[in-house]
Parts: C-alpha cells; structure tokens; sequence
C-alpha cells in the first residue's frame, strides 16, 4: 500500500538549516539570536546568550497573540524562570522550550500545519 502526501500549503517561513552558530531561512544565515513567525513576525531577539534575557525579552513575543511559542535555549535546553514568561502566562500563551535544533524542527511542523506559532531562538555568541 502506498501512502500519498499533500504538500504543504502553508506561506510561513521556514528554517531551512540550523548549526549552534546560526540559523538558515532559505540560503540567508542569522548569526543572531532571532525571532520568527508564522504570520510574518521577524526580529532580532537582542540576546547574547540564556542569562541575559530579561522579562522584556519574552513579553515582545506575545505582542502577536500567538497560539504557542517555542523558545529554543541554545545548544542545551535551559528552562526560563516562571518569572521571565509571566505576562505570557497571564495571557494564556503557551510556551515550549527545547534546545534550538529541536525548536527550528518543532516550529517548521507547526508553521507548516497553518499554526500561528512564534519561534524564538537564542543563538549564543562565542567567547
């Protein structure tokens, strides 16, 4: 038996690539942290690595009122205190984080299902 699948319909932009220095999104690299949605959102998220995100950080990814966002950590999934992702919880904005390799997977499922989803993706800088 052969199974028959339908190509996706979806406009959203998609990550083409990953490595822990930087994301693909068709042959452009983001060598920065970075911000992607599903309904067109993009910018630069201004985070150098997991400890300097602040409260700001992730209440800029709820301005779109997504149904969920996926945070990936860096090249090892890092939880963020309850404190950071408040508002969005208050806002009833689901928020899913995983090492970035897993999150760029999990946000091109979504996107591609027609979810309005948000990524963001923190790209560490080296040292």
């Amino acid at each position: 038996m052969q199974m028959k699948f339908q190509p996706e319909k979806s406009d959203a932009t998609r990550i083409t690539a990953y490595e822990a220095s930087g994301i693909y999104i068709g042959t452009e690299r983001i060598d920065k942290s970075l911000v992607l949605g599903s309904h067109g959102e993009r910018f630069d998220w201004q985070a150098d690595n997991f400890e300097s995100l602040t409260e700001a950080h992730f209440e800029r990814l709820g301005a779109s009122k997504p149904e969920l966002i996926i945070f990936g950590s860096g090249t090892k999934i890092k939880f963020p205190h309850p404190t950071l992702i408040k508002a969005l919880m208050h806002a009833r904005i689901g928020v899913e984080t995983m090492d970035t390799a897993a999150a760029c997977r999990t946000y091109n499922i979504l996107a591609g299902e027609g979810r309005h989803v948000v990524g963001a993706f923190l790209i560490e800088s080296a040292c």
